[in-house]
Parts: C-alpha cells; sequence; structure tokens
C-alpha cells in the first residue's frame, strides 16, 4: 500500500518542492525583517564631537553631474574645514578633471587599462591620499559615485553615527530620477526597499549591514590596516561587506543621512550594470561563501546571525528559480517532442513553471507595493506614476532572471554607465532646507 502511494508521487513535483522548501527556509527571516520595521524604531543617536572626513570620488567621464556632488558637499550643514574632496579621474577622456578643481575638489588623475574597476581606482586615490595628506589626520573616509547629490545634512548625521563607535555605515539611498521611466523606477524602489526592509531592520537588531556601491563610510584604521582599498572583485562594495563581517567589523546604518543617486533609463545600460552586479555576486559567493558558513557556526555569537545574512545576500537565490524553470522547462520540452511521455508529466512541469514565475512576480509585488507606501513622501513623482510603477516593478525584477542565468557563462567586463542628470541640491530637498541650503548653513 505504501509504495503504491510513492509511485504516484512524480518526481517532478518532490523536485519543485524541494526547491520551494528551500528557499522558504533561506529567506523566511527577511519577512521578520518587515515585522521589525512596521513596529519598531531605530535607535537614536547624538554626536559629541565633529569628526574630520574625506570624501573620495571615483569618476570616469563624468563631466556633466560630478560639479553638483561636490557642490552638494561644500554646502553641507557640517563644519567646511572638516570635509576634503577627492577625485580620481579614471581613463577619463573628457574634462571630468577640470570640472572637479574648478568645483573645488582636490583631483588625481588615473591611467591604467588593465587594471580597470571602482575598486582600483579607489585603491590609487588611498594611497595617494594617505601618502601626501598623512597630515591631515582624517578619522573616516566617505566613498561616492559621481552622479550622486547630498542631502544637506548628510554629513551632519553619518558623524553621529561615526561618534557612536561606528567602524563603516551606509546610508539611505533615493534616486535623482525615479520618475524618468519603469526601469529607473525599478531600481530606485529596490535600492528604497533595501535601505528600509534590510538595513534599517538589521540596525535596529544590532546586526551588521552591508554597503551598496555609494554613500558609506570607512573608518581610517581599516584602510589603514589593509594598506589601502583591497577589495577588487565586480562588486567590491559587497566584497568589502562580507570580508568586513568576516573579521567582526559591524556595519552600521545612517537612516537619516540621505543619497540621491542616478538610475540607468534604457534597458541595455540597465543589462549591463546588472549583468556585473550578477557576475559579482558570483564572484563573491565563489570567494567567501565557504568562510561565511564556517563563520555561521565558529564567529563569536554576536556576529553569525550577520555572517548568516550576508551568505543569504550573496547566495545565488535566483538561481533557485533559475533551476526550476528550466528544469520543467525541459521536461516540457521532452514531454511536447514525444521523447518523454506527454499527459501529467507535462501539465506538472507547465504549472511548475507558472507557479515558479507567479509566485515571483507576486512576492515582488508586494515587496514594492508596501515599500512605496511605507516611502511614498519620500518619492519624488507625482502619485500616478508611483501607483503605476508599483505595476511594473515586479515585471523589472524577473528580468533579473536572464540577466543571472546570462551571468553564469559569460564573461563581464566593466563598463562605465553614463550620467547625464544634472540637478542642484536645492531641487531635491524639502521646500523648508531650500533657504537653508541655498545660504549655505
Amino acid at each position: 500500500m505504501l509504495d503504491q502511494v510513492f509511485t504516484q508521487i512524480s518526481f517532478i513535483d518532490v523536485f519543485n518542492f524541494c526547491v520551494f522548501l528551500t528557499f522558504t527556509i533561506c529567506y523566511t527571516y527577511q519577512l521578520y525583517y518587515v515585522v521589525v520595521v512596521l513596529t519598531r524604531r531605530p535607535p537614536e543617536r547624538v554626536a559629541k564631537k565633529n569628526h574630520r572626513f574625506a570624501a573620495v570620488i571615483s569618476a570616469r567621464n563624468e563631466a556633466a553631474v560630478i560639479g553638483d556632488l561636490i557642490h552638494s558637499i561644500k554646502v553641507q550643514n557640517y563644519p567646511a574645514e572638516l570635509i576634503d574632496v577627492f577625485v580620481i579621474a579614471d581613463n577619463c577622456t573628457d574634462d571630468t578633471a577640470q570640472v572637479a578643481r574648478d568645483a573645488g575638489a582636490i583631483v588625481f588623475t588615473r591611467e591604467n587599462d588593465v587594471e580597470v574597476g571602482k575598486g582600483y581606482a579607489l585603491d590609487y586615490g588611498f594611497n595617494i591620499i594617505r601618502d601626501k595628506y598623512a597630515d591631515r589626520a582624517y578619522e573616516a573616509y566617505f566613498v561616492f559615485d559621481a552622479d550622486n547629490i547630498l542631502d544637506v545634512n548628510y554629513f551632519r548625521e553619518m558623524n553621529k553615527t561615526f561618534d557612536n563607535g561606528a567602524l563603516a555605515s551606509t546610508s539611505y539611498r533615493n534616486s535623482k530620477n525615479y520618475d524618468s521611466n519603469w526601469i529607473s523606477a525599478g531600481y530606485a524602489v529596490w535600492f528604497l526597499r533595501e535601505a528600509k526592509f534590510l538595513n534599517q531592520a538589521r540596525l535596529t537588531l544590532n546586526t551588521s549591514c552591508a554597503v551598496s556601491g555609494t554613500g558609506f563610510f570607512i573608518a581610517s584604521e581599516i584602510i589603514e590596516k589593509n594598506g589601502g582599498w583591497k577589495w577588487h572583485l565586480l562588486t567590491e562594495d559587497i566584497e568589502f561587506s562580507a570580508n568586513s563581517i568576516l573579521e567582526g567589523i559591524r556595519i552600521s546604518y545612517t537612516p537619516t543621512a540621505i543619497l540621491y543617486d542616478e538610475q540607468p533609463i534604457t534597458f541595455r545600460d540597465s543589462w549591463n550594470q546588472r549583468f556585473r552586479w550578477a557576475k559579482g555576486f558570483y564572484q563573491v559567493f565563489w570567494h567567501y561563501g565557504a568562510r561565511l558558513c564556517k563563520g555561521i557556526a565558529t564567529n563569536p555569537k554576536g556576529s553569525r546571525f550577520a555572517c548568516y545574512d550576508m551568505l543569504m545576500t550573496i547566495a545565488p537565490g535566483m538561481l533557485l528559480t533559475i533551476v526550476s524553470v528550466l528544469f520543467n522547462g525541459i521536461i516540457l520540452t521532452l514531454g511536447l517532442t514525444g521523447v518523454m511521455s506527454t499527459g501529467t508529466m507535462v501539465a506538472s512541469s507547465l504549472s511548475s513553471i507558472l507557479f515558479c514565475v507567479f509566485n515571483y512576480v507576486i512576492f515582488m509585488f508586494m515587496f514594492g507595493v508596501l515599500t512605496t507606501f511605507m516611502e511614498w513622501d519620500s518619492i519624488r513623482s507625482t502619485t500616478g506614476k508611483k501607483v503605476r510603477y508599483m505595476f511594473t516593478f515586479p515585471f523589472f525584477m524577473l528580468t533579473y532572471i536572464p540577466i543571472a542565468l546570462v551571468a553564469l557563462v559569460k564573461k563581464c567586463d566593466w563598463k562605465p554607465i553614463r550620467h547625464s542628470i544634472s540637478m542642484d541640491v536645492t531641487e531635491l530637498a524639502p521646500a523648508k532646507k531650500r533657504e537653508e541650503v541655498s545660504a549655505g548653513r
């Protein structure tokens, strides 16, 4: 009797159930993050003193936007004498270096077509700063991308985090061009979701966050310890995060420090950027995955969960969806071509594909809706577009599936993303802050 029951269970259904169960077990904790954000407030900080910082910007052909970022740093509600701006003009063919100098930055030009990428440019810049500007005794370094613009209180808020003992911290990432189209809106919602429902929850629970490309600081002691910036994979930010967590360094988050950046608006640029990210996540998983697994069991108790959380961040979770779709697609194709029996097996494979994709779309739609409503006042757009892009967000995320699949087999070269949206900080500040920003206070 028992044998007859088992023979009726399709191995396809068993396989798909195992994939679904694995995904659920691994990522359900992130739903708890949502509960934490909805029910608890993050800790508030107060600074006892102002610290000395250096802002480091790697820029490649960014003449159209870099002046706006430097200006937004110059008008900070923070003592100007405590912030120096350094720009690494990396393999530029335009006048990025001159624009940055005219805006008040110290500029280093770099020409290197072998070691290509932001990580190498940052290392080059840090080495010069450590060599020629050691007497300025910077206590922490901020890393920005050239297309960023900072809220007028950005450094004041990040200083609070640093003054309370953080060795590294990321910040709240908003968008300059949410309403350009469904692609830029997809990026914007994803980063808002990351800030609100990942990093804010981690901060509240006193575990480690992760830096995400731009808008973060690193204590000078970390740079000195490593002899510069020593993380050179395609996603150098995630590599730094994984390495820091393994070394017991807790990365903090400052929800009141607001940064705006420019998102791609063409699918080609979006594909190239996310393809590099997907490839970079695979690289970090390959280099750090085993150590993070070990850290879950052997690290000091305060950082074991952080190791698990980071492992889930870099683990190719998207591959579970890809594997399920490919497996069922192959079975479906074999069934329809007559290689394997049709009927129940084909119907089972087709329903499994639809179930997998449908669940992914619904899950992303729910997160898109929740994020949009929670961050409604922070999103710079019309009500109509906010509602419309809640429905396009899951399809933006769905495009990650082919990108992640191609990244498994195709080599990735660093391709810069062109930025062209010039904005003054006063355009992004709330109305009540505009007079303060314009006055340079």
